[in-house]
């Protein structure tokens, strides 16, 4: 089998991690669904993130490093969510997910050695952030006690691939101490949610802030959102990112919501969903010809998905934060998934084979 023909099982796991993670969510929404295993609501958040955006991170760190014993990480993670999927019982998939997240640190501590970098550091920071999150989840904390270290997790991974890219940018050194700053409020603000939540939340919302500020100004989508065709999607993809990233640290700092509630649903849907699968759209002509040996032809009907998941994430929050408005939050849920369908659609009828190697 092709080295690329390899990767595709686990990208399809990854695939299948969303889709349930999507149905579990419309099911906590209050959708009437079928649901096979009635204990499975609370792995919404499992699945979404570890099963689907750590084995994405995961796939695309072993690629990069060429390290054959780094796909361990998006292999272990995509059989851990196939266990969680298919309601095996006991932790033995969200051990899985934890053993991924501890060979994806070791992945960017191998980087980091080799190649010592502000990004690499920073995506280190976001592995451990997993790793500690994941060790508090089978240590047996309830997910919303640990889900600040995923966001952890998540948008520090990305924005150190965005500081990577900005390297051709050569940001001055004030500038990337800004930058430092922004990472370590973030880190201190996560682990302040351990002794005191709210005060924490908002720390967090801090650094979460001062880091879409930064990268709102820096990145380089702010340039090649000017240039036509499929980088200006992927600028314009990058740039909503940042404004969903901008309202889920707002939330945070004017909330401090750790408990469960619509605050809380407000900041980790705006994170999980308008600022990482924003990133999930606009990363997808880069990532999947890289994964899979495929090429995507790009047509405007890219913006579709895009525009439909930036609309219903405008009404789920409207349903989150007016409580007069709260049935909203459910029908922008439904639309979440639609946008998400459009866009595996999309993507689907637009790749083609190439030759691979």
């Amino acid at each position: 089998m092709k080295p690329r023909a390899c990767r595709l099982p686990l990208l399809a796991s990854a695939v299948l991690s969303l889709g349930w993670g999507i149905w579990l969510g419309l099911l906590r929404l209050g959708w009437a669904l079928p649901l096979p295993w009635p204990d499975q609501l609370i792995l919404h958040g499992p699945l979404m993130i570890g099963g689907f955006l750590g084995t994405l991170v995961g796939l695309e760190r072993a690629i990069g490093t060429a390290r054959p014993w780094a796909y361990a990480a998006p292999a272990a993670s995509a059989a851990g969510a196939v266990l969680l999927v298919f309601g095996t019982t006991g932790t033995a998939g969200a051990l899985l997910i934890t053993v991924a997240s501890g060979i994806v640190t070791a992945v960017f501590i191998v980087i980091v050695r080799a190649q010592p970098s502000l990004f690499a550091a920073t995506m280190l920071a976001g592995s451990a952030s997993w790793l500690i999150g994941n060790a508090l989840w089978i240590g047996g904390y309830a997910i919303f006690r640990v889900v600040f270290w995923w966001i952890a997790f998540l948008v520090l991974t990305i924005a150190g691939e965005r500081l990577e890219l900005n390297r051709l940018l050569r940001p001055a050194g004030a500038v990337r101490a800004a930058f430092v700053a922004a990472v370590m409020v973030v880190v201190a603000g996560v682990c302040a949610t351990g002794w005191a939540p709210s005060a924490g939340v908002q720390l967090t919302g801090v650094g979460l802030a001062a880091l879409c500020g930064w990268l709102a100004v820096n990145d380089i989508a702010r340039r090649t959102i000017r240039q036509p065709g499929v980088t200006r999607y992927i600028a314009v993809s990058m740039l909503l990112a940042y404004c969903w990233l901008g309202i889920g640290a707002a939330v945070a700092i004017v909330t401090g919501a750790f408990d469960p509630g619509p605050a809380h649903d407000a900041i980790l849907h705006a994170i999980f969903l308008g600022f990482a699968l924003s990133m999930v759209f606009g990363h997808a002509p880069i990532v999947l010809p890289a994964v899979t040996g495929l090429t995507l032809r790009y047509r405007a009907t890219f913006y579709a998905p895009l525009l439909l998941l930036q609309f219903s994430m405008a009404l789920r929050l409207v349903g989150d934060l007016i409580e007069e408005l709260g049935r909203y939050r459910a029908w922008g849920g439904l639309l979440n998934a639609f946008a998400l369908l459009m866009f595996l659609l999309n993507t689907a009828s637009r790749a083609r084979w190439r030759s691979a190697t």
